[in-house]
């Protein structure tokens, strides 16, 4: 059993402060450090990232992003061409990955599945003067994992494969884009069919409205559906699929049969996080165990959030937050069973 530490960060300011607190806040210590040691340079190069043609495509969604990753070298004190590597999400790749997302009639409830050694256990708020504010917990530093914005967007991802990739951003980038720039499903959904996508997944959206929509991403083409509910496959482009999807078919069945159940978002808590219920996974060597549940109330601009099993979650009020008043929350502890290393808790 692994004891883990979420670290809060609040920010409001412009992306380019935002971008350089992080990376002050981030150099020398044990994530930037594991990050380093991962996105190395080596004779053969996992990924490569066209400096030029990174600006360009990031100018032409999200220009506050590029200022965010100037801000972000700025404090890490890296080249530039080094952060944009390593932190754009731009043509970066992706293991192979887990997930289960539900959303109810006023929430969205998710279990975000992935290795520990992926984790970065920081929960961000963030409030630019150049965009929509956001909540949720940050992946690649620049990303989100998922997460709400001021007008009760919600978004999170689940990986279908990495097979034939394109030149485009990963998940947390798109997830990260979406929520600054768009204010209902509608918006998010037209956004992602323009977005250039590295990776193929599904992007589950719910709003304050109640709408909910399943977008299925691929480089070679997005379709939308009306859907409440998404795990690891598509159901319009089958031809997409991996070969394995046995357990993701199971995850969503079992979530179909539940959902007429449910009566409250706490209800839905517990069938994601209660271990006993079985959509949280314990699968971490596979790349596949849940890290956190999250719950979003579009309405109420509330989060209730949890890391490891059969867990009560933490409340906050995105609302009051908004508002001025900050959390004062330094860092929520929970507990992963399994032996795999956490690196942004290693000295």
């Amino acid at each position: 059993m692994k004891k883990v530490t979420t670290s809060f960060l609040e920010f409001r300011g412009s992306h380019a402060q935002f971008g350089f607190e992080q990376g002050e806040r981030l150099k020398d210590s044990a994530l930037q450090k594991n990050y380093s040691r991962v996105n190395q340079p080596r004779k053969r190069p996992r990924y490569i990232v066209d400096f030029h043609k990174a600006k360009k495509t990031i100018k032409t969604y999200m220009p506050h992003l590029w200022e965010e990753l100037e801000g972000l070298s700025e404090g890490l004190e890296l080249p530039l061409e080094e952060t944009v590597r390593d932190y754009s999400g731009y043509q970066q790749e992706w293991h192979p990955s887990g997930c289960s997302i539900l959303t109810g009639r006023d929430y969205l409830v998710r279990n975000y599945d992935y290795h520990p050694k992926t984790y970065e256990g920081r929960f961000v708020l963030f409030q630019p003067v150049d965009g929509y504010a956001t909540i949720g917990p940050s992946q690649r530093i620049t990303g989100r994992a998922d997460g709400m914005n001021e007008h009760g967007l919600i978004i999170g991802y689940n990986f279908v494969h990495r097979r034939k990739p394109g030149d485009g951003f990963i998940c947390n980038t798109i997830t990260r884009m979406v929520l600054e720039t768009c204010k209902n499903s509608e918006e998010a959904a037209d956004m992602l069919r323009q977005l250039p996508h590295r990776h193929s997944f599904n992007y589950v959206l719910f709003d304050q409205f109640g709408t909910s929509k399943v977008v299925e991403a691929t480089p070679r083409g997005v379709v939308v559906k009306d859907e409440p509910l998404s795990t690891n496959h598509f159901d319009i482009l089958e031809g997409e699929n991996r070969y394995h999807l046995a357990d993701s078919k199971r995850r969503k069945k079992l979530l179909l049969e539940e959902k007429s159940k449910l009566t409250s978002p706490y209800e839905a808590f517990r069938l994601f996080n209660d271990k006993a219920k079985g959509i949280y996974s314990e699968k971490y060597t596979n790349w596949a165990g849940t890290l956190h549940t999250s719950v979003y109330l579009p309405t109420e601009l509330s989060v209730w959030f949890a890391v490891g099993s059969d867990r009560e979650p933490f409340i906050l009020s995105f609302k009051d937050w908004l508002l001025g008043k900050d959390t004062k929350v330094k860092q929520l502890i929970g507990h992963l069973n399994t032996d795999e290393e956490l690196p942004f808790m290693e000295s």
